[in-house]
């Protein structure tokens, strides 16, 4: 197949949604938001530019496994997958809506330390579960999420400081001694 894969290297913008589909097959949505930083010459500094988000749709063992490690708004992640473009409308104008199926997800650990756990597979699931999954996505569509966001999701110069070397100033980065729990599919 012709699947576009793509990664997004990014931040959870809301609390993820769990559950379990009338087939039995584990479905979690989440948005993930991701803010492009550029340097800008003129000023001499990072500069954010305008942030994006998707919505990320895992299934079986990875939303069982991303359940499991108790992710929350705010958390560094790294998602690959298949971008999906799906078209609805919403006050009688046409709009599309980018998501992804992803295939991994992980804690961007260029922002702290993980543990990893192995975990059990799970089987295939039924034709109608992507239409359930659709409905759950078009929660955040109904939530209209991108437009009314709180001023503290972290930004990407909140969330990766500069690097010795880089232009700018570096950041300070909060070191804890506890590693943050996390399981993916094997």
């Amino acid at each position: 197949m012709n699947d576009a894969t793509v990664t997004v290297i990014g931040f959870i913008a809301h609390d993820p949604h769990f559950q379990v589909l009338d087939s039995g097959m584990s479905l979690m949505s989440l948005r993930v938001g991701s803010t492009p930083r550029r340097y800008d010459r003129e000023i001499g500094q990072w500069r954010d530019e305008d942030p994006m988000y998707l919505t990320v749709n895992c299934w079986r063992t990875l939303a069982d496994n991303l359940q499991g490690c108790e992710l929350k708004r705010g958390d560094p992640v790294v998602v690959t997958g298949k971008l999906r473009i799906r078209e609805y409308t919403k006050d009688g104008q046409r709009r599309l809506n980018a998501q992804v199926e992803a295939t991994t997800v992980g804690h961007d650990l260029s922002q702290g330390v993980a543990r990893f756990r192995r975990s059990q597979r799970s089987g295939a699931g039924l034709p109608g579960d992507r239409r359930q999954a659709d409905d759950v996505a078009d929660r955040w569509l109904e939530d209209d999420t991108s437009d009314d966001l709180p001023d503290t999701l972290p930004t990407q110069s909140e969330a990766r400081p500069s690097e010795p070397g880089e232009p700018g100033e570096p950041g300070e980065k909060e070191e804890t001694d506890e590693p943050t729990q996390f399981r993916t599919a094997a």
